[in-house]
């Protein structure tokens, strides 16, 4: 067994308390560090505790409040077991400590092993007028219900792909929220070709035709096959422009957009680690390597759920469990829990859920040659408001034909979100200008903070500069 094993988890959804309950099953004490107020992650989110209203689990998760009931009431009972730390930002990570942000006081946070459950975000395709007053991404729109209990605005439209855009479609029409059209900018035909691989999931296939089918029984008008051709608005939206498969122009009144386009892995804090990364043809990005049993590249740092690849809440929480029984393993701890989880079990569980997820991105994937056609106007960095015309003048200039180039020269990736918004959509311009395999046209280096947070904490605590805290038996 490792002498005085300090096991640190980075989040508090799927992955990151499935994680914690293996390990504290085996006799090990975490520190579980949680960005978000209430454990649960993005898909479980729970409304704050004091937010003045009461919405059952049953009305705010649907199909999966009994997950999201267990997922919660687990790690409930964990809490006396674990060192958790809510609304707290790892914005670092380097020499075996993580560099943490909570209530404007910074403090460092050293390990032996390391877990990293950072789950994912909503994967931006820019279009024109999306930066508009109104404009959310679809995860916020979701954030927006689940926590605030409230709705986007009075007339709602929710555009671009994947199976979260009927999700939300569906939580906000149940919730009585009027939600003008849906448009998906794939084609039905393409859904129905990858059919046959997302049967390998029945009842979770079955639920999403379900999403589909009560918002036809309702009424909501939902647009398949489209190309988005704008948002339109002054200070605010008013309105939303699209081209149907047969290339006739609609348009549609409205207050707010919903917009997403799938996943995308948050894996700035796993390339801090110093993580080997691999481009993945499935997630149509850059993520970090991890064997079948959630080691990484890096000796006792492990990766677990969406921000190793997207594979949804189930995946996450048994990768957060394999995980958990691989540090196990490297520390020597044998799990003696009266049922502990099988790991070969685990794995061919994980590798079922895989053959569904690739018919997932097979009946949802994200435009392929938007960048081609993306007006100069259009801003593709809002935190430098750096436009496309400013990135094709640098490419076709012949100043940049790897990503990395491209950021010195023009700060695309350098603002307040660190690339997290703008860096595929850049990614993708060079590779559509220069004529190269996104893989070919590399990726863009992470840096502290990968979140935006004040500088003074980062110096001084009370006029005293911050120490880290001292490593101790757990």
């Amino acid at each position: 067994m490792s002498a005085n094993p300090r096991v640190v988890i980075v989040g508090a959804g799927p992955a990151g308390i499935r994680a914690a309950q293996t390990l504290v099953a085996a006799g090990v004490r975490p520190v579980v560090i949680d960005e978000n107020a209430r454990w649960g992650g993005q898909i479980y989110r729970q409304p704050p505790e004091d937010a003045g209203f009461v919405r059952r689990k049953s009305t705010l998760y649907g199909f999966e409040a009994p997950k999201a009931e267990a997922l919660h009431d687990t790690m409930a009972r964990l809490l006396p077991k674990i060192d958790y730390r809510p609304d707290t930002l790892v914005w670092s990570c380097e020499q075996n400590r993580l560099d943490t942000l909570r209530a404007g006081r910074e403090a460092s946070v050293p390990f032996t092993h390391l877990i990293i459950a950072s789950g994912a975000t909503d994967r931006i395709v820019p279009v024109p007028g999306w930066t508009l007053a109104g404009v959310f991404t679809l995860g916020a729109a979701q954030v927006a219900l689940k926590a605030q209990g409230c709705a986007i605005g009075s007339r709602v439209v929710l555009a671009g792909t994947g199976p979260l855009l009927y999700l939300v479609a569906y939580q906000y029409a149940k919730a009585g929220a009027k939600v003008a059209a849906v448009l998906d900018t794939n084609p039905l035909s393409r859904q129905v070709a990858a059919a046959p691989r997302m049967l390998n999931q029945p009842a979770t296939f079955a639920k999403g035709m379900f999403y589909v089918g009560w918002l036809h029984a309702r009424g909501v008008r939902i647009e398949r096959g489209v190309t988005l051709d704008g948002i339109d608005g002054d200070a605010a939206v008013h309105g939303i422009r699209w081209r149907t498969r047969r290339g006739e122009s609609r348009t549609l009144d409205c207050d707010a957009v919903g917009m997403g386009f799938g996943l995308r892995p948050e894996t700035q804090l796993a390339d801090l680690a110093g993580c080997r990364f691999r481009f993945d043809a499935l997630n149509r990005c850059w993520i970090p390597e991890r064997d079948t049993a959630g080691r990484s590249s890096v000796r006792h740092v492990y990766l677990a759920g969406d921000g190793a690849g997207i594979a949804g809440a189930d995946a996450a929480e048994l990768a957060g469990r394999r995980a958990a029984l691989a540090l196990l393993e490297d520390i020597g701890i044998v799990a003696h829990e009266s049922a502990p989880p099988d790991a070969a079990a685990l794995e061919r569980k994980l590798s079922r859920i895989a053959a569904f997820r690739a018919g997932i991105e097979q009946a949802f994937a994200p435009p392929s040659n938007a960048a081609q056609h993306w007006p100069d106007d259009l801003v593709i960095c809002r935190c430098e408001e750096i436009t496309a015309g400013a990135l094709r003048a640098c490419i076709r200039g012949g100043l940049a034909t790897e990503i990395n180039r491209l950021k010195a020269l023009t700060r695309i990736g350098m603002g307040r979100c660190q690339g997290r918004m703008c860096g595929e959509s850049a990614t993708a311009l060079l590779a559509a200008e220069t004529g190269k395999p996104l893989a070919d046209v590399g990726r863009l280096r992470s840096q502290a903070p990968i979140k935006p947070i004040p500088i003074t904490p980062m110096l001084y605590d009370d006029g005293v500069s911050v120490q880290p805290e001292e490593a101790h038996d757990e």
